[in-house]
C-alpha cells in the first residue's frame, strides 16, 4: 500500500511540474522577437521567395534573432504592412519607398545597389514593328508593370509624357498592367500587346538567362538614369531596442554573394549606403503626375 502511494505521490508531483511549466514556455513562445522582411512582388514569386528566404536565415545569424520573410501579393499590400508595423524591412522600388516613407515618418531608406543610383528602364516592341521611337508608340497597344512600379510603370510614364504621349488617350486602348516585368515581356512576346516596359536589371537577366524569345521581342529605347529600388526600415530601435537600425544597416553593407541567394536574385554583388533625399525627384515626378497626393 505505502508503495502504491508513493508511486501516486511521484505521478502528481510530475504532473504538477508540467502544469507549472507549460504557461512559462508559453509565454516565452509568445514574447520571442521576430524581424519581419518583405519585397515589392515585381518577379516570379517562387524565385522572390528562395532569395529572400536565403537572405532571412544571413540576417538571423548576423542578429542573433529570428527573421522571417514574408511574401506579399502587390505592391500595396507590401505599403499598407509597414506602414501598420507588420513588416520592418522592405526591398522597395523608388515610388513604394516614398509611398511607405510618407505614412511612416521614421521610416528611412539605407542601402541600395550601385545601380539604383544610376537605374533604367528599357521600352520594348514586338520584333519588325516599324517602332524606333517614344513617338512611334502612338496608336499601338501597351503595357505597363504593377500601376506601383516605379521602373515599369512611374518613370516610363514620365518620359512617355515628355514626349507628348498620353496613355490613356494615344495608345490603342487603356494601356494594360500586367503586375511583373516577366509578365510584361510575356505579353510582349505572345502578341497581346505591342510594346511595353520594363526595368533594366530583369530585362537583361531575362536576356543573360535566355528567357526571352529574340525572334519575337527586342528593346528599341532605353530611358535616362533615376534613382529607385531600396532597403527602407521601419522604426526598429523602438521596437527591439537602441542600435538595431544601425546593425540591420551595418549587415545589409557587409553582406557578401555566398551569404545570400538573394544577390544573385538582385543581379548585384553589395549594397552601398543610401539616403530618403535619394528618391526626391522620384516623388516630384508621382505628384506631378497625380500619382500620389
Amino acid at each position: 500500500m505505502k508503495k502504491i502511494i508513493s508511486i501516486l505521490t511521484s505521478i502528481t508531483l510530475f504532473v504538477t511540474f508540467l502544469v507549472n511549466i507549460m504557461p512559462i514556455n508559453k509565454v516565452e513562445a509568445e514574447d520571442e522577437q521576430v524581424l519581419k522582411i518583405s519585397a515589392i512582388p515585381d518577379f516570379d514569386q517562387t524565385e522572390l521567395t528562395r532569395g529572400f528566404d536565403s537572405f532571412a536565415e544571413y540576417l538571423s545569424e548576423e542578429l542573433e534573432m529570428k527573421v522571417e520573410y514574408v511574401p506579399v501579393t502587390d505592391y500595396a499590400s507590401v505599403v499598407t504592412a509597414f506602414e501598420r508595423g507588420e513588416i520592418d524591412l522592405v526591398w522597395f522600388g523608388g515610388l513604394t519607398g516614398v509611398q511607405a516613407r510618407s505614412l511612416v515618418p521614421e521610416a528611412e531608406a539605407i542601402a541600395q545597389r550601385p545601380m539604383d543610383a544610376q537605374f533604367k528602364s528599357y521600352f520594348i516592341k514586338q520584333k519588325g514593328l516599324d517602332i524606333k521611337e517614344l513617338e512611334d508608340l502612338k496608336g499601338q497597344s501597351f503595357a505597363f508593370g504593377s500601376e506601383s512600379s516605379t521602373s515599369g510603370h512611374l518613370m516610363p510614364r514620365y518620359f512617355l509624357s515628355e514626349v507628348g504621349i498620353n496613355p490613356e488617350e494615344d495608345f490603342d486602348g487603356e494601356p494594360l498592367y500586367s503586375g511583373s516585368h516577366d509578365k510584361t515581356i510575356a505579353l510582349v512576346e505572345a502578341g497581346t500587346v505591342k510594346a511595353g516596359a520594363v526595368n533594366q536589371q530583369y530585362w537583361e537577366q531575362a536576356l543573360e538567362k535566355g528567357e526571352v524569345n529574340e525572334d519575337k521581342v527586342e528593346a528599341f529605347f532605353v530611358t535616362p538614369e533615376y534613382y529607385d529600388y531600396n532597403w527602407t526600415v521601419g522604426d526598429v530601435d523602438a521596437k527591439f531596442g537602441e542600435g538595431m537600425k544601425e546593425k540591420i544597416k551595418d549587415d545589409l553593407l557587409n553582406i557578401k554573394t555566398e551569404d545570400s541567394e538573394m544577390l544573385d536574385l538582385l543581379s548585384t554583388d553589395k549594397f552601398i549606403e543610401t539616403n530618403n533625399e535619394n528618391y526626391e525627384n522620384i516623388e516630384k515626378v508621382a505628384k506631378d503626375l497625380g500619382l500620389i497626393e
